[in-house]
């Protein structure tokens, strides 16, 4: 639609069973085929970027990212493991991820970037592009789902990403990742009998689809809270309220529910949702309120409910119910939040893990457990191995210095150095054998530094290395 931000809106089901297994069950090959339908709907879409919001990618604090511009690695479910490994690259619009960061950052959020290699996409987001996006032909934008947000927050990450598309003078295309009961089957099952695992939980979908299919997008953002009370949202479908606050908070779509099938129990749809009049921004002013504000929407949200599904009953006439006092709270100025950011040194070893460099937060500086490999290889120094990679030997000496050097490029990459450094955590796999060597390299470099120390013998370090550091440092 011509002047809208979003020229269609997707809510579907991330479970890896669709992509790897769809021949497994009936049910699963029939979302397999809808997914297809959606694959192609999206083909014909005028946009310039597919945005996901995936109920997978859990952060505690804030909002996260993805930075990387071609995230790039084999995934494997952590549940479903099983099922097999999905290779996946992403093509990432990173001047949108900036842009979308900074409006979530103006409401007073914490924020990350994340833009280093092997962070890893969760399950959800990775199915979605596997079967929606498998080309790449819509670079792609991820923001994760705050695990403690309430309506009132999630709504206003949605309405950040309409001014975040605004402002970037470009369209996109919604993806909202989710189940909708998300009860799953706590017994191996035949594939071929699955089923939503309560008659309950099935109904509610119904329901919940009912108003999808009639393009009341804002009307199923009202009722989250009762269906995931009752049917177990996926993570209380709070990924609603993100759609609908991207969505402009209206009813004015038009809806088809490709496929309703169960997924080892849980409640898995794929849902299209076409604007009937454009979906623009809401302007930031109009969107902040105070907390006290949300609370007493919940109530009201909660009232309005019960009004419609329970029995009036009439006080009697000698009963007498005092009108509810509001009480505004004093507005409460928010803190400057601390310096909080993760650090990736171009010049040490890559990580082994999902894990950055270091992090500042506050005014200092947490490196992670840091070995003495080099920067863009696998090399060890200061070892030697059989024919079968076997350690025949190894210099401590040497694997202390480098362990040093590797800090001290961390540090002076994020603006400090190694005479900052104030805590020091030693692991040795030997420390019989390589006390003497490890201890006479460190008392070279800090002898006149003098942070604390912390040496102690593990039984093995995750490559074949034979001692590695952690670091806190000032910044």
């Amino acid at each position: 639609m011509e002047g809208s931000l979003i020229s269609k809106a997707y809510i579907v089901s991330g479970m890896p069973q669709v992509l790897l297994a769809p021949d497994q069950s009936p049910a699963w090959g029939r979302l397999r085929a809808a997914y297809q339908a959606l694959a192609e709907d999206i083909q014909q879409q005028q946009a310039d970027l597919i945005l996901y919001y995936s109920t997978q990618w859990l952060s505690i604090l804030g909002y996260t990212f993805q930075a990387d511009p071609k995230p790039e690695w084999v995934h494997v479910d952590q549940n479903w493991h099983e099922l097999g490994s999905i290779p996946y690259q992403f093509l990432i619009d990173t001047d949108f991820a900036a842009s979308y960061a900074a409006e979530v950052d103006q409401l007073g959020y914490k924020t990350r970037l994340i833009n280093y290699r092997g962070f890893p996409i969760d399950t959800g987001t990775i199915v979605a592009q596997k079967l929606l996006n498998p080309n790449n032909r819509l670079p792609a934008a991820i923001v994760s789902c705050n695990m403690y947000s309430e309506k009132e927050e999630t709504t206003r990450i949605g309405q950040a990403a309409a001014r975040a598309l605004q402002k970037s003078g470009k369209k996109a295309v919604a993806v909202l990742v989710s189940n909708l009961s998300n009860r799953f089957h706590i017994e191996k099952i035949d594939p071929r009998q699955d089923k939503v695992s309560s008659r309950k939980d099935d109904e509610w979908n119904r329901k919940i689809l009912d108003m999808l299919g009639a393009g009341d997008v804002e009307d199923v953002a009202q009722t989250v809270r009762e269906f995931a009370r009752q049917a177990n949202g996926d993570q209380k479908f709070k990924g609603m309220w993100w759609l609908n606050g991207l969505l402009g908070q209206t009813n004015q779509f038009e809806g088809h529910i490709h496929g309703y099938e169960p997924v080892w129990g849980a409640g898995a749809a794929l849902v299209a949702l076409t604007p009937t009049a454009p979906v623009v921004a809401r302007p930031l002013e109009s969107t902040l309120g105070s907390e006290e504000g949300s609370q007493a929407e919940m109530v009201e949200e909660l009232t309005d409910f019960e009004r419609v599904t329970r029995p009036v009953v009439q006080p009697s006439s000698q009963l007498v119910i005092p009108a509810p006092v509001m009480r505004k709270a004093p507005p409460v100025m928010p803190a400057s939040p601390l310096p909080d950011y993760e650090i990736v040194s171009k010049t040490s070893a890559e990580p082994v893990g999902t894990y950055p460099h270091a992090r500042r937060y506050g005014d200092l500086l947490f490196l992670s457990g840091i070995g003495p490999r080099k920067h863009g290889t696998k090399d060890i120094p200061g070892i030697v191995f059989d024919a079968q990679r076997k350690v025949v030997s190894y210099d401590i000496r040497v694997q202390t210095q480098s362990v040093i050097d590797n800090i001290k490029k961390i540090l002076e990459e994020a603006g400090s150095s190694l005479e900052k450094v104030i805590d020091v955590q030693a692991f040795l796999t030997n420390m019989a054998q390589d006390f003497p060597g490890y201890n006479e390299v460190y008392n070279e470099a800090f002898k006149h530094i003098r942070p604390t120390r912390t040496t102690v013998e593990v039984g093995a370090l995750p490559t074949p290395i034979a001692v590695e550091f952690k670091v806190i440092a000032r910044p």
